[in-house]
């Protein structure tokens, strides 16, 4: 009897032994992961408008992936007018997904409500040549309590807002655009196209420019000063510079600068169509010969403010890992070669080599009619940009001045700093109505800011605006003081 309990104990420690290095042997397989076994197939969602060829181009890409890092990607992109709320469905329903677009405020508050992953841990562990890769501003703005959410595309990391006129007019009339500008230095180039130019509408794309960094947007009475006390969040509107600007507005306005339903109409300006002298927007280097080559004419612009860090300029294109994903780590090797890779970061944006795009013998690039009908890409949504081949007809020094621009950038002192609306959800949902009221009129001039600029800051007093500067000031003195 003792023999043979021996010789059972002797076969369970074999046993054991056999099924122990067996494991171990998978599990040394398995920690190669990218090397052997099946491709993990990265489920990817980005903005724009589908592609034909998308099938086409990611089968190279994919052929690239499996080398690289034993993984595949599907990528399905959403449509300009659906994306807002197909991938708000697709993040609240708990789709599993491994990346997603994001941007803005979107961004924060789904990182708030736990639907994105903190990526710091692994940005400085496996993925340090990605964060090598991004300009630190990015990654210090898009941080959410403390936490970096996402991976922000590497471009200008400033905003810039600029006055854009049609060059044509500007040496014709010989009015000096070489300085920055103030929206009254506008008026005497306004009333000189007024007066001669007939077929010319004097302002575009048009609304008063407030200077301030925004905790949401230009039209809601959140802000923080770029000087003197700025720490401290105001309602913008309540101010004597939101009544000069408004004032010189509505003069313009009643010359008849700017269209009669100014404030109402939809008319997106096309550039293209050469019908107006002057519009407002954000500015890059280059962005000049950019617009101009969309134009087909000459523009030329003036800058309205010095470049400036802000939340809405480092946040503006993100791709964020979901919560839902399977293989986090290998959803972060992908992002790491989308961003430090050019071989695959111009696959991406630009397609297949010989098929969607030539390359000529100094490297610089020139599209092909298969890129323009089948794989037109929104390259800013994208990632890095500065590992992005050149244009034949861009400037050499195009990185170099972007870099030059993020350098000379001033960061505002709110630059971070994300605000949690919860406990004020109904007095924002009042103030965001009333803003959609008055401020399209009151910014485009269509109003007299004298008699309505009071009714706008009467109601969103009695809407609780009092409250909410509150709550921003308390989370914006936590936040300081933790940073």
């Amino acid at each position: 009897m003792k023999k043979k309990l021996v010789f059972l104990l002797a076969l369970v420690l074999s046993i054991g032994t056999i099924l122990s290095a067996c494991t171990s042997k998978e599990s040394s397989s398995s920690e190669k992961d990218g090397k052997k076994g099946q491709p993990y197939e990265i489920k990817w969602y980005t903005i724009g408008t589908p592609q034909k060829d998308t099938d086409k181009v990611y089968a190279e890409v994919n052929k690239y992936l499996k080398e690289k890092i034993n993984a595949t990607v599907k990528m399905t992109q959403i449509d300009w007018g659906d994306w807002a709320q197909k991938s708000q469905v697709m993040i609240n329903s708990g789709e599993q997904f491994d990346i997603i677009f994001t941007n803005g405020k979107d961004y924060v508050q789904n990182s708030q409500k736990g639907a994105f992953l903190a990526l710091d841990d692994m940005l400085n562990n496996e993925a340090k040549e990605l964060k090598a890769a991004i300009n630190p501003d990015f990654l210090e703005g898009i941080k959410v309590n403390g936490k970096i959410y996402g991976v922000p595309a590497n471009k200008e990391v400033a905003r810039q807002t600029v006055y854009t006129f049609n060059k044509r007019l500007v040496d014709k009339y010989k009015f000096d655009v070489s300085k920055e500008l103030t929206l009254e230095d506008l008026e005497p180039m306004l009333k000189t196209i007024k007066e001669n130019e007939s077929g010319i509408t004097p302002m575009a794309t048009f609304k008063a420019f407030l200077r301030y960094d925004y905790v949401f947007n230009e039209e809601m009475p959140f802000a923080f000063p770029f000087a003197g006390d700025t720490d401290h969040v105001i309602n913008p509107f309540d101010t004597d510079e939101a009544m000069k600007s408004l004032k010189t507005m509505h003069k313009y306005y009643k010359a008849g600068y700017l269209k009669e339903d100014a404030a109402t109409s939809k008319d997106s300006w096309p550039m293209d169509v050469e019908n107006w002298f002057v519009r407002m927007g954000g500015s890059q280097p280059y962005a000049d010969l950019l617009w101009s080559r969309s134009a087909k004419y000459d523009l030329v612009s003036a800058p309205a403010e010095q470049p400036t860090v802000v939340n809405d300029s480092v946040s503006g294109s993100i791709q964020a890992i979901s919560a839902t994903s399977k293989n986090p780590k290998k959803a972060m090797e992908f992002l790491t070669l989308l961003n430090t890779d050019p071989y695959l970061r111009n696959l991406v944006d630009k397609g297949i080599e010989g098929v969607h795009y030539k390359k000529n013998a100094d490297g610089t690039i020139e599209d092909l009619p298969a890129r323009v009908d089948g794989f037109n890409m929104p390259s800013y949504s994208l990632g890095n940009h500065f590992i992005l081949n050149l244009y034949s007809n861009d400037p050499k020094d195009k990185w170099e001045k972007f870099a030059e621009f993020n350098a000379s950038a001033v960061k505002a002192p709110s630059l971070g700093f994300n605000f949690n609306s919860d406990s004020v959800r109904s007095e924002l949902a009042s103030i965001t109505n009333i803003s959609k009221e008055f401020y399209p009129a009151l910014a485009t001039g269509s109003v007299d800011p004298d008699e309505y600029l009071p009714k706008f800051n009467k109601k969103l007093k009695d809407a609780g605006i009092d409250k909410v500067l509150t709550e921003i000031q308390k989370q914006y003195d936590d936040w300081k003081s933790k940073k």
